[in-house]
């Protein structure tokens, strides 16, 4: 018998709860960030703090792919507890996923997102576009009509902004194809692919736990990421999906193990000095090829792919380890926290964009910008939250099931 099937069966993590709840609020103060820094955005302040790059590179290569990994393991919960008489469930884990993430999306494309098309419109387009002259004092219905009908045509001599977005939900729209197609891989193979966790684990011992993820990571990253750029419009996102649905499975696959969970404990320290020591590197060659025309050696680029592949999976491994290690204990907090996450992911990218937009013209000093836009964004997400935990089913629309918020979370 394998290491997975003696060790326990939980039928929650706790320190998965906690990375998640980190990933995400994690994610907020990154997309504020993206205010800042000199990187393309919907929205820009008037302070471009260039300074910021090196600490967002910290965060670049993992924070997402370690989300669709916590995604996977609570899946896995979800999934094991839907599973009935020997029946694998396939069927109302689809229907459950569905329910828990369809609202919320299709609410944030039409409702949630409108406003930052509009900003974007407002700024990146300006006099370049007729139409953006026409929207520029007032989001106005036509607009909103012109959005969600996709007959505006807002273009410059670059680009077009193609609505309606999904925006920063798109991680969204990918759970809930990855969700389905695990749930048609369920129902195909009858519940066996849960098996391919006890391959893993066999295969993941001691250093390999560390090493064989990087060299995966390392070959999609060299084989596909020049032929598919990330685009996030699910058609031809190749690179991303290779790198989004394998850590979705993996996590899936792994969530119930206690020998790759002793692992990730173990391996924790090392996988610590990894990370940083690839992410100077990393950070580093981005500084220095900063410019859109610096083209480096073809030999250095594909050795920094591999050391990007480092950098991804060594921070997995040692936030994973310490969450292990040390986020065992639940409580109030967490319980409240685990299910706000959820509606705090919607709202906050539209929050800091027209909050941003609009601080970027009282010409405040940086420090009180930044100050007031993070504070705002976070009093929003938890407005936001208290209002759905008391809509009932409309709390759907905001990712929060009807009582949820009385009763312990199923899973990570």
């Amino acid at each position: 018998m394998s290491a997975s099937s003696l060790a326990p069966s939980p039928d929650r993590r706790h320190d998965l709860d906690w990375i998640r709840i980190g990933a995400f609020l994690l994610l907020i103060l990154y997309h504020v960030g993206m205010f800042y820094v000199p990187w393309d955005w919907h929205v820009k302040s008037s302070h471009e703090v260039p300074a910021l790059e090196p600490i967002m590179q910290l965060t670049n290569p993992w924070r997402l792919t370690l989300l669709f990994l916590v995604s996977g393991a609570a899946t896995r919960f979800l999934a094991d507890s839907l599973a009935h008489g020997g029946r694998v469930g396939a069927g109302r884990l689809a229907g459950s996923r569905i329910l828990r993430l369809l609202p919320p999306l299709l609410f944030a494309m039409f409702v949630i997102v409108p406003p930052q098309s509009y900003y974007e419109l407002v700024e990146a387009l300006g006099r370049l576009a007729p139409q953006a002259d026409a929207y520029h004092n007032a989001f106005t219905a036509d607009f909103w009509v012109r959005y969600a009908t996709a007959s505006g045509n807002w273009c410059d001599a670059d680009d077009c902004l193609v609505t309606p977005t999904w925006n920063h939900m798109w991680f969204v729209a990918y759970l809930l194809l990855y969700s389905l197609l695990l749930a048609g891989l369920l129902a195909l193979t009858f519940g066996r692919l849960r098996g391919l966790g006890d391959l893993l684990e066999r295969g993941l011992k001691g250093w390999g736990l560390l090493i064989w993820p990087i060299v995966f990571l390392a070959i999609i990253r060299w084989g596909l990421v020049l032929r598919f750029e990330i685009t996030h419009d699910l058609v031809n996102d190749w690179y991303n999906h290779a790198l989004s649905f394998s850590a979705f499975l993996f996590g899936f696959l792994t969530a119930r193990s206690g020998a790759l969970r002793e692992g990730f404990i173990r391996l924790r320290w090392p996988a610590l000095i990894l990370g940083l020591v690839a992410w100077a590197a990393w950070a580093g060659y981005a500084w220095e090829y900063r410019a859109e025309d610096a083209m480096p050696a073809e030999a250095l680029r594909r050795l920094m792919r591999g050391v990007y592949a480092a950098d991804q999976w060594a921070f997995i491994v040692a936030i994973l380890g310490f969450g292990a290690r040390h986020l065992n204990r639940g409580g109030p907090m967490l319980h409240y926290l685990t299910i706000g996450v959820f509606p705090f992911y919607i709202v906050h990218q539209t929050v800091i964009v027209v909050v941003g937009h609009h601080l970027a013209q009282l010409r405040l000093p940086l420090a009180a910008e930044a100050g007031l836009l993070i504070a705002l964004t976070v009093a929003a997400c938890f407005l936001a939250y208290e209002l759905a935990r008391r809509m009932r089913w409309a709390g759907l629309l905001l990712g929060v099931r009807p009582q949820a918020a009385n009763r312990p979370p199923l899973a990570a």
